[in-house]
């Protein structure tokens, strides 16, 4: 089913909108969550909840690309559940990827033009990246994918994929 059609299914507030979402994007908020969380169970109580938030959140929300809006209410959720757990339930993939960025970026950026200035110059950055590199940047960084997963996915080795996570950073 096309986007448009499962968003007026919110929109008219019928159940079957989460069931097409589901069948569309389920794998899709699974894999996002899981490779946050590194816990089945967790993560499906998080795409779970994924689909609760996106019924509080449609309407009045009208989301111009609903995969994008669905993976962000997904990463979104997975990471404040990571938050909330203790050292020893964390996935040690999503932990990695928050230290090798920690120092680079942080959360605690008190002035909302700061934020505004740290958007428009990842954005600047990413753009700029090659295809191939920005699918690299992207998969670790936002979906949190483990790198040796990348590689499969793009037909490189596991270590041209760390080297170029490296230079990337």
């Amino acid at each position: 089913m096309e986007d448009e059609k499962i968003i007026e299914l919110y929109f008219e507030r019928s159940e079957d909108a989460i069931v097409q979402t589901e069948k569309k994007y389920g794998k899709y908020c699974y894999t996002i969550a899981f490779n946050i969380l590194g816990s089945v169970m967790d993560s499906q109580e998080c795409v779970n909840d994924t689909y609760l938030k996106v019924w509080e959140t449609i309407p009045p929300a009208r989301p111009n690309r609903l995969s994008v809006f669905i993976g962000k209410l997904t990463r979104n959720l997975s990471i404040n559940r990571l938050r909330r757990a203790n050292a020893f339930k964390r996935s040690a993939d999503a932990d990695l990827a928050f230290e090798e960025l920690d120092g680079m970026i942080s959360d605690n950026t008190a002035d909302i033009h700061d934020k505004v200035f740290l958007k428009n110059a990842v954005n600047s950055f990413i753009a700029g990246l090659s295809k191939r590199d920005r699918k690299i940047f992207v998969q670790r960084y936002w979906y949190m994918c483990p790198s040796v997963d990348i590689a499969r996915e793009l037909g490189l080795s596991d270590s041209f994929v760390r080297v170029k996570l490296f230079r990337l950073r």
